[in-house]
């Protein structure tokens, strides 16, 4: 396998190279689907795409056993250079080139699954909605194990190592509105000042105590309020809330807190406050059968000694909804150590591209792995 991979390196590496050059943000990956559906196609693999979104999905094999093999597509929109513009600083780029290489190493070794190998490379995980409309599309309906990856900072995975399971933590996006009256500058008793009670939402945020054992938090990450008249009080004000928690329970019960907070606030100042949910992602829900083998194929290419525990990281993922909204499925994500610096979003955010080829015989082999232990091929 190793031989096959490296004879592929220069093909692996202008896939990168391209899906880098070309970022497309969520919901706007047109051109990033044509490009996974070409390849696809003249490699002699049946694909889906759909009517009502971007994204594709390609399957080889046949039978009543499903393995899914999960890619992110979409970049994300930020200020490079002094210039606002697509760019894929997340790692979705190497993301898809890691499918997309698993893909050309199995059709290099004629591999025959026992039964379906279905990659499914989804649009919109920056939103946090990409998942949910997959499974909309009826995608994971017949999926009995799903592997995702995703590239890990060198504070969590060094180069050259890697993890059986990403644990991820729950997030929930809210936009809000202080709706009150405003007053003139001299007489603040004739209305309500909505900087002062956002002033005092965050007081209040930062007094909600839950179980220490479980991490959690809750940000005030935008506000807006007032106009150009510095003699005017406003009464109005538009925010952004960042909830986070590493399991579902707590994010549910910080999110009625939460809401809890803001109605105890409107009363107490006379006016409306309004919370709307934008967008949420789920924690992790690690398969212990899926775990194990991703350590095999794991120990197996890089050795024991570099075969690192799940990493816990507060940070979401769209990846996860699909355990939730299909429990019978069995998944875990491999994290990859890349020497990736400086962070993840960071504009400037660059990773060693050979650890691609390590990625690929990693989920190459943890592919082939779940077929031997548990596949059912076509009778």
């Amino acid at each position: 396998m190793k031989q096959t991979i490296e004879t592929l390196r220069p093909r692996i590496f202008g896939i990168f190279d391209h899906l880098h050059a070309h970022p497309e943000t969520s919901w706007n990956e047109v051109n990033t689907t044509a490009f996974i559906s070409h390849i696809l196609r003249e490699n002699h693999c049946t694909v889906q795409t759909f009517e009502s979104c971007t994204g594709v999905v390609g399957e080889i094999g046949a039978g009543a056993f499903t393995v899914g093999l999960r890619s992110d597509i979409d970049a994300l929109w930020q200020e490079v250079g002094g210039a606002f513009q697509a760019n894929h600083s997340c790692g979705h780029d190497g993301h898809m080139t890691l499918l997309l290489g698993v893909f050309l190493v199995l059709n290099e070794m004629n591999y025959r699954p026992a039964g379906k190998l279905r990659l499914i490379f989804q649009p919109a995980e920056e939103k946090g909605t990409g998942a949910l409309k997959m499974i909309e599309e009826n995608v994971l309906d017949d999926v009995d194990f799903l592997y995702g990856v995703h590239l890990r900072p060198v504070e969590e995975v060094k180069d050259g190592q890697a993890s059986p399971a990403i644990v991820h933590g729950a997030a929930q996006f809210m936009k809000g509105e202080i709706i009150g009256t405003d007053a003139h500058g001299a007489r603040p008793h004739q209305g309500q000042n909505a900087i002062e009670i956002g002033a005092s939402f965050v007081t209040l945020l930062n007094g909600i105590h839950l179980n220490p054992s479980i991490p959690y938090s809750v940000k005030m990450t935008q506000f807006a309020a007032g106009g150009e008249s510095s003699n005017i009080i406003p009464g109005k004000a538009s925010f952004s809330l960042d909830l986070r928690a590493q399991d579902n329970e707590m994010m549910k019960l910080l999110t009625k807190k939460v809401g809890k907070v803001a109605e105890s606030l409107a009363i107490a100042n006379d006016v409306d406050i309004k919370l709307q949910p934008v967008s949420n992602v789920a924690a992790a829900i690690v398969n212990e059968q899926a775990q194990e083998i991703m350590a095999e194929a794991i120990a197996d290419t890089l050795g024991k000694e570099n075969l690192v525990a799940p990493v816990v990281t507060t940070g979401g993922e769209d990846f996860h909804f699909y355990t939730l909204k299909k429990p019978e499925i069995k998944a875990t994500m491999l994290g990859l150590g890349c020497d990736l610096a400086p962070g993840l979003h960071h504009p400037y955010m660059t990773f060693n591209k050979n650890a691609l080829l390590s990625g690929i015989e990693i989920l190459t082999k943890a592919i082939i792995l779940t077929f031997e232990k548990y596949g059912k091929p076509e009778l």
